[in-house]
């Protein structure tokens, strides 16, 4: 399934374990902390200044910068994520090789929670005249006046009719998005199914906050209808996706690779859809 996150949490610390052995009761996964191993194998930063430092990261094709800040007192890396960004606290005498194994083990958590962040920090729309209107990656201006038809689609214009409130013109916006999204949906669907050899059982919309779709065992695919705003590009790759869980009910290799077998291109695309964030 694909997934945004869902709640930003403090870090919790994780006790300490022995070399090689695995990790156990993360208690707050949303803000994962890391166990203190030892630092054989790579140089230690040993610093006297526990000050923070500024530093960038490559994580997922992206430039990530965040603040470093060391303890003598922690046992544990720590990430987390706030309006401020990306704060990592680690052990005064720890490994750049632990360190850069973290960060890499949670890359995808890292994106996935800072775009969560600058989805938020987005302004509301104000469903008035002027208003941008996001369809199918293109961009249309709403026009709220007086109109014959209660909406209607005039080349780059969206336009509703006017009875005095923001909510009514909302709400006929978002059920042209629906209206607009689901026959789309289907049709992508079709098409993409037997390339994969797979027979959804029924395709429908979804309104959830942190996924742009899921699929179920019994063949039930549902796609977040937010989709409708983005390039068609982006929805046939969630399409691909959901569908392939249809044959490998996981993100193992061999999803990966049903995903791959027609969307050879599909690790731009997932990166892609990961920087849009789910609004």
């Amino acid at each position: 399934m694909l997934k945004r996150p869902q709640n930003l949490a403090a870090p919790s610390s994780v006790p300490a374990r022995s070399r090689g052995s695995s990790p156990k009761n993360i208690v707050a996964p949303c803000v994962p902390c890391f166990e203190r191993r030892g630092t054989s194998g790579g140089s230690p930063l040993v610093r006297n200044d526990p000050s923070a430092e500024q530093r960038a990261v490559l994580l997922e094709g992206r430039h990530i910068t965040y603040t470093l800040k060391r303890s003598s007192k922690r046992r544990s890396i720590g990430l987390r994520i706030d309006d401020k960004g990306l704060t990592v606290s680690m052990p005064l005498r720890a490994s750049e090789g632990w360190l850069n194994e973290v960060l890499q083990g949670r890359a995808g958590w890292v994106v996935e929670k800072l775009d969560g962040w600058h989805a938020r920090k987005q302004p509301a729309p104000s469903w008035t005249d002027g208003e941008i209107i996001p369809y199918l990656g293109e961009i249309l201006i709403l026009r709220v006046g007086a109109f014959a038809k209660p909406l209607q689609q005039v080349g780059d214009e969206l336009r509703v009719t006017d009875e005095g409130s923001e909510v009514h013109v909302e709400r006929r916006v978002l059920a042209w998005y629906r209206k607009m999204a689901l026959p789309l949906f289907v049709a992508r669907a079709a098409h993409y199914a037997p390339l994969l050899n797979v027979r959804p059982d029924s395709v429908s919309l979804t309104t959830a906050k942190t996924r742009w779709g899921s699929c179920t065992s019994r063949g039930a695919v549902r796609l977040n209808v937010q989709l409708v705003k983005l390039p068609q590009y982006l929805i046939d790759y969630v399409v691909v996706h959901e569908l392939a869980h249809l044959r490998e009910m996981n993100h193992s290799a061999a999803f990966w690779r049903v995903v791959e077998s027609v969307c050879p291109d599909y690790l731009r695309l997932r990166s892609e859809l990961k920087a849009v964030g789910l609004r």
